[in-house]
């Protein structure tokens, strides 16, 4: 007899990302997020620029943050030209 196997992603296989949530973050004076949802943000990983579809009418520029909130947490975090951050999570 057999047993039911669930459903098994392979290692590197791609999966879909939530739809980008809004979320209010708190900077610096320096533009570093200190806050992201009320939760206090104690590292920055890194941070990037993304600049995607240029040859299109509908470009994409997103300035991403990976940070560690107080709980040890990741979180990441993005900002587009029209200065509302959202989140993937």
């Amino acid at each position: 007899m057999g047993h039911r196997v669930g459903k098994l992603r392979r290692p590197g296989a791609l999966r879909r990302l939530a739809e980008p949530q809004q979320v209010n973050v708190t900077l610096d004076k320096q533009g570093r997020p200190t806050t992201v949802a009320g939760r206090p943000i104690t590292a920055v990983r890194q941070w990037w620029l993304v600049e995607d579809r240029w040859w299109t009418t509908s470009p994409i520029q997103r300035h991403y943050w990976e940070l560690i909130d107080d709980r040890g947490s990741s979180i990441t975090v993005f900002r587009q030209p029209d200065n509302i951050w959202r989140t993937h999570s």
